[in-house]
């Protein structure tokens, strides 16, 4: 099993950016698949980004393409989602989730365990 712990939300205005960081302890952190996964009030969790084992591969949702990127550091434990050009629209609270496979899943429901979550706010 493998512990996650987010951290870098907060209230940023519309243009402005934000780096998300998550930081796991448990099982060997480059054996997983690492996601991040969105949830806006009312509404289902989202695949935002995903990214391979190594680093070497990575998925994003077409709503964040050319926006946000993803990345790990595998001797730190940590995935990070560094989010520029942020729109009201991406105002959700933001899991970082880790897959137990070898393909980065598009869908929320494919990812094993998930960390409490970082409220991310943009204002217009």
């Amino acid at each position: 099993q493998v512990q996650l712990v987010e951290s870098g939300g907060g209230l940023v205005q519309a243009g402005g950016s934000l780096r998300l960081s998550c930081a796991a302890s448990g099982r060997t952190f480059s054996n997983y698949v690492m996601g991040w996964i969105r949830q806006a009030p009312g509404k289902e969790r989202e695949f935002v980004a995903g990214i391979s084992r190594s680093g070497s591969y990575t998925r994003y949702a077409d709503s964040v393409k050319g926006r946000f990127t993803i990345s790990r550091d595998n001797a730190k434990n940590t995935v990070y989602l560094q989010m520029n050009s942020l729109k009201p629209e991406d105002t959700a609270v933001y899991y970082c989730a880790a897959d137990q496979s070898y393909t980065i899943a598009t869908s929320a429901t494919a990812y094993d365990y998930w960390g409490q979550g970082t409220q991310v706010t943009v204002s217009s």
